[in-house]
């Protein structure tokens, strides 16, 4: 029995899947594949099914296989960006004339794809509270979508929706239901499990987790939709490289430990936060107070790593953001470091306007690893220079 072949918890297959010992030298760490072209037995006598970097390379294959088998997807592909992903996906999936149902609570840098690059293709958007099944179900009847969209958790409102539940309603009118995973990350929910078609990720996030590359991933319930997906990357070229692919696995091997403190972390900033008089909302599943903690605790395995905090006005939002010490103001979400994000102007400064603008008084956290003790002290300093 191989060692992947033993590897059957979570936990074991994020630190074994696609990591067998080399076979040549026995190395435990796979090496790392930076050939661009590969020898040829003859015309078209390929070893291993390698030819071209742009169509393959071992290191990626490794991620791959890694991927897939977290989520519990029959392949996986893995890009140079999270956007890169979607727009292959996009591009595969969907012809001119086609619809996408989108969730209102998304990364603006998706909505921003679709409704201003895919748009002009002829892709048509529309936009529907995805935690309200009954608003989804009107929209869908009213016009049947060929793609169903959602971020759950959503970024930045931390909106929970029924996967199983909008897998049906999707399923039934013919629609690929897709499920940006990037907040709760394989270790903490399988949306494939529950009837997605299809699994976003940017790896940039909690899969490589240590905010030192840039990545994408796509995993897949059917092999079929995949090669139509891969078949547009090799064409377009948004493939991740060496490099990235190896960083990427190697944060994936302490995913389920570094959500489970993400996790941890995040709930007792939460629940300090609820407490101060200073804010006016939380948002965290974890809670019990949010709309969709029964849900989360149903189809989750935890609650992530993310919290969202509304204050009095725009410019005590601010403040916060620019006043925290051990939170660094910056972009992205999901390395070890704790992050604080201003979406309004940071990564939602795109969606200003529309009907998935964020408020202004919203401020987004992303809890790291750090000493929790110093992380409630810091949010406390902060809170405190309003």
């Amino acid at each position: 029995m191989s060692t992947h072949d033993a590897a059957r918890g979570f936990d074991s297959l994020a630190v074994h899947a696609g990591q067998a010992p080399d076979e040549t030298t026995g190395a435990v760490i796979p090496p790392i594949h930076v050939s661009t072209t590969y020898a040829q037995d003859g015309i078209g006598g390929l070893r291993g099914g390698y030819e071209y970097g742009r169509s393959g390379n071992p290191t990626r294959t490794a991620l791959e296989t890694q991927i897939a088998a977290l989520e519990g997807g029959a392949r996986a592909l893995s890009f140079a960006s999270g956007l890169a992903g979607e727009d292959a996906l996009l591009r595969a999936a969907l012809v001119p004339g086609d619809e996408v149902l989108l969730g209102n609570d998304v990364y603006g840098g998706t909505y921003r794809l679709l409704a201003r690059v895919l748009g002009p293709w002829g892709v048509k958007l529309r936009v529907v509270d995805m935690s309200d099944l009954d608003a989804v179900a009107s929209a869908i009847q009213e016009r049947a979508p060929k793609m169903v969209w959602v971020e759950t958790p959503s970024n930045p409102m931390l909106r929970i929706t029924d996967i199983e539940g909008l897998a049906r309603l999707g399923h039934a009118a013919g629609a690929l239901v897709v499920v940006d995973n990037t907040f709760a990350s394989p270790a903490l929910q399988r949306p494939l499990s529950l009837g997605a078609d299809v699994v976003v990720h940017s790896a940039t996030k909690y899969l490589g987790g240590h905010s030192d590359v840039v990545g994408g991933a796509l995993a897949f319930a059917d092999a079929g939709l995949a090669e139509k997906v891969q078949f547009l990357q090799f064409a377009a070229g948004a493939v991740s490289g060496p490099f990235d692919a190896y960083l990427t696995t190697r944060g994936i091997k302490t995913l389920a430990v570094r959500m489970q403190r993400h996790s941890s972390n995040a709930q007792a900033v939460a629940e300090h936060l609820l407490a101060h008089d200073r804010v006016a909302t939380v948002y965290y599943p974890g809670l019990p107070s949010h709309p969709g903690h029964e849900l989360a605790a149903r189809q989750m395995r935890g609650f992530g790593g993310i919290v969202s905090l509304e204050l009095a006005d725009a410019a005590a939002a601010r403040r916060f953001a620019e006043s925290t010490r051990l939170f660094t103001l910056a972009e992205s979400l999901g390395g070890v470091e704790s992050l604080v994000n201003y979406p309004d102007a940071m990564t939602h400064a795109s969606v200003r306007g529309t009907e998935l603008a964020v408020p202004e008084t919203i401020v987004r956290l992303s809890v790291g690893i750090e000493s929790v003790e110093d992380l409630v002290a810091d949010v406390d300093q902060a809170l405190a220079a309003l």
